[in-house]
């Protein structure tokens, strides 16, 4: 093998892996958040009754998730339940806001 295309064969594995350090440092950075989605604006797999992206029906569903940057979800500021409850989001599927 020549010495530029050892080179280009170098270049492109360190490529490589700098992209895949970027891409799993993004991912880590978020999370999770229960609760906080309004209807169809949900990320993927919303619970029962849901399939992927956008399949919520009801607004905070407890069961629907979005990715927030990680520290977040927890102190987001959302409107109150119905009953002045407040509502908070959560890093699991909560049991409030579901389609009847």
């Amino acid at each position: 093998m020549s010495k530029a295309t050892k080179t280009l064969v170098l270049a492109s594995a360190v490529a490589t892996a700098l992209a895949g350090l970027s891409t799993t440092a993004s991912a880590a950075g978020e999370v999770k958040c229960f609760g906080i989605s309004l209807a169809g604006q949900n990320d993927c797999a919303a619970g029962p009754g849901t399939t992927c992206a956008g399949t919520s029906s009801v607004d905070y569903q407890g069961n629907a998730w979005t990715l927030v940057p990680a520290g977040t979800c927890e102190t987001m500021e959302l409107p109150t339940m119905a009953d002045g409850t407040p509502r908070t989001g959560a890093l699991e599927a909560l049991d409030r806001d579901l389609p009847a």
